[in-house]
């Protein structure tokens, strides 16, 4: 007999807006998304938890997914699973031992396997042929309210290949919906890739802690009379819209897309599935950090943004994109089997 899986889901509460403004403008209100906050934090999870990094809950008799660009991947630096594992592991364990002052945080033995792994690999050792994937998130409908999950479905998983390409190519990107309770003989060792490019693309293993919130995002394109009275009133209140009032950072499901920042947005043909022409939304937003670092309003009530340890809370997946930014990822509204679409924002 098969026992159920007991999971304790801890809370991450987001601090009310400086403003509400709604009560302000009341027109903004019909511009109301919802969405889901993951609050991702350093843990352990299984196959059976919603997460980031984590192991999935994968067929074993079901083919796993490759990227097919192999040797073409664009890569400035090589380093393998192993090594981040292991630089990783190393520094867990050395913010988590006391020291006295002056100390250093490594031993010489420490210091001189991280300055291996930091050497890293040379470009040309890139094999070619397909890479498997790595596991980004596992989202459970249960735990994710906000998750658009197909009729009689009710898990989300998202692989990627762990090279930069993954930041502007929907082709290194790879969204799986199921039925977890399918799911009865479990892959226990997925393939891995020889390579990764890089320490940002592999995320650290993360149980999430999801909060649903309410986002609103004035448009000057669709309401151009209102956005002009609605930004006039922030800027006499001295309000920080991108900060404070507009659309949750971090990690999150649904709501409204992170707003572009270092360029334009792509031209409106591009906003239609590759496979069908079918419009596509916003599905995943992955951010490179959990709350923005000038203000913090976002950050939730029981974080410590002095909270010592490595990784913190603020950055618990060391995902980080491009230098900084979101990867926006976008469903397609007619198919689950087509490809996404992702942008970085």
């Amino acid at each position: 007999m098969r026992l159920p899986i007991r999971r304790v889901i801890m809370v991450r509460t987001t601090p009310p807006r400086p403003v509400n403004v709604v009560a302000v403008f009341p027109e903004v209100a019909e511009m109301a998304r919802t969405a889901t906050r993951l609050h991702p934090r350093r843990g352990h999870p299984t196959v059976h938890d919603s997460s980031v990094g984590g192991p999935l809950l994968w067929p074993a008799d079901e083919a796993w997914p490759v990227c097919a660009a192999g040797g073409d991947h664009e890569a400035y630096e090589l380093t393998t699973l192993a090594d981040v594992r292991t630089l990783r592991r190393i520094l867990v364990a050395a913010w988590a031992r006391p020291r006295s002052p002056r100390t250093n945080l490594l031993t010489a033995e420490e210091e001189a396997v991280v300055d291996r792994i930091h050497d890293g690999y040379p470009l040309r050792e890139l094999p070619g042929g397909p890479l498997p994937m790595i596991p980004v998130a596992q989202l459970y409908a249960r735990d994710v309210p906000d998750l658009p999950c197909p009729e009689g479905m009710d898990l989300l998983q998202v692989l990627w290949c762990p090279f930069p390409d993954v930041e502007n190519s929907s082709s290194a990107m790879h969204l799986r919906w199921r039925r977890s309770a399918d799911v009865t003989d479990v892959l226990r060792r997925p393939p891995e890739p020889a390579f990764v490019g890089g320490e940002d693309y592999v995320p650290f293993p993360c149980l999430l802690h999801p909060e649903q919130v309410t986002e609103y995002q004035v448009n000057p394109e669709t309401h151009p009379e209102l956005a002009e009275r609605f930004y006039r009133w922030i800027r006499e209140q001295e309000l920080n819209y991108d900060g404070d009032l507009s659309i949750a950072p971090g990690w999150k499901i649904g709501g409204w897309p992170a707003r572009w920042t270092f360029t334009d947005p792509p031209a409106p043909e591009y906003w239609r599935c590759e496979e069908c022409g079918a419009p596509v939304d916003a599905l995943l937003t992955i951010d490179s950090s959990e709350w923005d670092g000038a203000s913090g309003s976002w950050r939730p009530l029981e974080d410590d943004p002095d909270e010592p340890g490595y990784p913190s809370a603020y950055w618990a997946t060391m995902v980080t994109i491009g230098r900084g930014y979101t990867l926006q990822v976008y469903r397609c509204t007619n198919s689950v089997e087509h490809p996404p679409l992702t942008f970085m924002q």
